[in-house]
């Protein structure tokens, strides 16, 4: 485990307990209301070390496999109850990989240790007004103009869209009409900053994660130097496609942590709750709930964990990929379905704003579409296992 052992494991667990119990729950409903958590959060974070972990030690981060990453994932997932923090706070999950694999030493250099240090924000933008999982047939447009890319286009869902610092943005270069029909042979990525002139934001409502904020973004003209190119171009396809994978993996730890939430909820609940003169948990039909809820959580917790340990054993493989897909389905459905029954178990209870399940309740779609929806992930899977 790269050097990591359990008890690394336990004490990382305990410590997100810890940070979630005093720097989260207690404002929550107030994040939830203002639509955006203080940028506070990110350097407490980074003080904690876990917004680097998986990256270099020589850009701020520290060296950490997938068994570690998705325990704290997990652990404050559950403790948090907070999608809305989660996919905030480490939307660089997912905006700054492409960069870390892919980029030059000097825009790594230029990005990476400002983000992992928490002073400032990255997300990733790729979904379009026109298409979300078709991600071959985005229309955004990079022309070559001397040194410089210049920019047109839409994006929209962005995490972290209205006050990313930095923004990985999919592409369509070499052509002047982005139509679907330019192939995927065009798609490169470019890292834009926030500031650029041309970039104009649009918040978005949502009926979850309230408390991170999501964009329209538009990019008209907008121009960013050719050294912010994201590989080669016209090779972004394979790069967003490998990305994906390890968004799906943190999406399936988070669910995880999701429905063990749900979990708790639920059996405080049902231990305190009387009704006809006895416990809820006393009647065998709440008992029976919370042993399905719990059985679709361990079989969650298993998949995640054995997919976790092949890729930091660097066993990938299109049989891994289909894994990847088929568990980022799986721990969503176990969210879905441990969500509606703590509803179910809490009553009236369930449908009040402030309870950690009603918030869940709302999230869970967003999970489930959220890094590719679930009939495409089927899709992916039936491919890569030759179906």
């Amino acid at each position: 485990m790269h050097g990591f052992t359990p008890a690394d494991i336990a004490a990382i667990e305990d410590a997100a307990r810890r940070f979630a119990a005093s720097e989260v729950r207690p404002y929550l409903e107030d994040w939830e209301e203002a639509g955006e958590f203080p940028r506070a959060l990110y350097g407490k974070l980074a003080e904690l070390g876990w917004l680097g972990m998986g990256y270099p030690e020589e850009l701020g981060g520290t060296p950490a496999p997938w068994a570690l990453r998705i325990a704290l994932s997990a652990t404050l997932a559950r403790h948090t109850g907070s999608g809305g923090v989660m996919a905030g706070a480490f939307s660089h999950s997912i905006g700054l990989p492409p960069i870390l694999h892919h980029g030059s030493t000097e825009l790594r250099q230029r990005v990476i240790p400002d983000v992992l240090a928490g002073r400032k924000i990255a997300a990733l933008a790729i979904t379009e007004p026109g298409g979300g999982s078709d991600v071959a047939a985005l229309r955004t447009t990079a022309r070559r103009d001397g040194d410089s890319y210049v920019i047109d286009g839409e994006k929209v869902f962005i995490t972290s869209g209205m006050r990313a610092d930095w923004i990985t943005v999919a592409v369509r270069t070499g052509v002047e009409d982005g139509g679907a029909g330019a192939g995927a042979g065009s798609l490169s990525l470019l890292a834009v900053p926030g500031d650029a002139p041309g970039l104009s934001r649009a918040r978005l409502k949502k009926m979850g994660w309230l408390c991170s904020d999501t964009a329209h973004l538009r990019f008209d003209g907008v121009r960013v130097p050719a050294a912010n190119l994201i590989g080669e171009e016209g090779k972004g396809l394979k790069i967003i496609m490998a990305n994906f994978n390890g968004e799906r993996m943190a999406l399936a730890a988070m669910a995880l942590g999701m429905a063990e939430c749900c979990y708790d909820e639920a059996l405080a609940w049902a231990r305190e709750r009387t009704t006809f003169g006895t416990t809820l948990i006393q009647h065998q039909v709440v008992r029976h709930k919370l042993v399905d809820m719990k059985m679709r959580i361990e079989s969650t917790r298993a998949w995640l964990h054995a997919v976790a340990e092949r890729a930091d054993r660097q066993q990938t493989g299109p049989d891994w990929v289909a894994d990847v897909c088929m568990l980022k389905n799986h721990a969503t459905q176990t969210m879905q379905f441990c969500a509606d029954q703590a509803v179910q178990t809490l009553g009236g209870m369930g449908f009040m704003r402030g309870m950690a399940s009603e918030r869940i309740y709302r999230e869970v779609k967003v999970c489930m579409i959220g890094g590719g929806a679930e009939e495409i992930m089927k899709e992916l899977a039936a491919r890569q296992l030759g179906i």
